[in-house]
């Protein structure tokens, strides 16, 4: 939550707008959950926000506000302060753990300096003693300096044999948030800000080693009827069947993600139009080639069609505009009957 709406919360109109909220989410059938919550919140505090011109657009069109609707907004919209919390902690933990495996390296290196000048010293004195006694007292210096850095040494090993079990965690550890950050949760392809990262590298790539690139959107077919007809639940069911035929196309090298709600995209690094072409065709078959049952009631769903539009970019291709062009490709897909993939025009003809 930002800083500023919970200055509000706490001030006057703090339990008016928490009011309205549960108002509000009750009047559109929305489920009072902490996430559904935070986002009302927003919504309702500044409507005029990038969130709120969103779930205004949403409330307009009608749209459910399921569960994985709400985590994708969340992630979207809302502040990442959680997420950033758990980064931060997790790399204070590796800060205090190298600053530890590097107190246990000091001590060993002063340890490792003193048994030299006691060697040295050592040396000097079996130059110059000729007693047995002094000798044996030189000896018993060395024995007692080396057992001292064996002990240091063990110690040492220990210690970075910990350590390293320790950052080994904490990296899995960050490794798990930085997924979490950059995943969909319902369908586990990467969601929109990774893709949009991923994106924007692949042009600078693409310019940087003079490769192609190709890109698409996909949309599954009529999904607001299917939802109303069969419930989001079931719907939440094709969205993560349909995520998997484009997870299994658009596996790496290519980048496949949830782009939102019904909508998913793929990037094809160093692949042409015609690569494009035959990988959206062969989705489109499969997908549409399958009749789908309701797991609760195993009655049939019928056939589920994807449209699907892409473009291939040209040098020095941005990527709003190389985007602008898929999608534009994706509504003549949709306009033309759906069921179909389109290409978009070249970049000199759709400017």
């Amino acid at each position: 939550m930002s800083h500023e709406l919970e200055i509000r919360l706490r001030g006057p109109e703090g339990f008016g707008l928490a009011r309205k909220a549960i108002e509000e989410m009750e009047r559109h059938r929305v489920w009072p959950t902490s996430i559904n919550f935070e986002l009302w919140i927003h919504f309702l505090a500044a409507p005029d926000g990038p969130l709120g011109r969103e779930m205004s657009r949403m409330l307009t069109a009608g749209a459910a506000f399921t569960d994985s609707v709400s985590e994708e907004l969340a992630a979207l919209y809302l502040p990442k302060a959680k997420l950033n919390e758990q980064i931060r902690d997790t790399g204070d933990q590796l800060s205090r753990e190298l600053a530890s495996v590097s107190a246990a390296i000091d001590s060993a290196k002063q340890s490792s300096m003193a048994y030299g000048l006691t060697l040295a010293t050592a040396s000097q004195s079996l130059a110059a003693e000729k007693d047995v006694a002094s000798l044996e007292a030189t000896v018993k210096t060395l024995a007692g300096a080396t057992q001292r850095v064996q002990l240091e040494n063990q110690s040492l090993e220990k210690r970075l044999s910990e350590s390293s079990s320790e950052v080994a965690r904490l990296r899995e550890h960050l490794e798990l948030v930085r997924r979490e950050a950059t995943t969909d949760g319902l369908t586990n392809l990467a969601n929109r800000k990774a893709f949009d990262e991923e994106l924007d590298r692949a042009c600078q790539e693409a310019d940087t080693g003079r490769g192609c690139l190709a890109l698409a959107l996909i949309d599954i077919d009529h999904f607001k009827g299917f939802n109303d007809t069969w419930g989001h639940q079931t719907g939440d069911q094709v969205i993560r069947y349909v995520a998997s035929v484009i997870g299994r196309v658009g596996a790496t090298p290519r980048m496949a993600a949830r782009y939102g709600g019904e909508e998913f995209a793929i990037i094809f690094p160093n692949e042409d139009r015609q690569a494009a072409s035959a990988a959206l065709e062969e989705i489109r078959e499969e997908i549409g080639s399958r009749v789908l049952k309701r797991r609760s009631t195993n009655e049939d769903l019928g056939n589920i069609t994807v449209s699907a539009g892409f473009a291939e970019r040209h040098p020095g291709e941005s990527a709003h505009s190389v985007m602008g062009r898929a999608d534009a490709a994706l509504y003549a897909s949709k306009h033309g009957g759906r069921n179909r993939v389109s290409m978009a025009e070249p970049l000199s003809d759709a400017a």
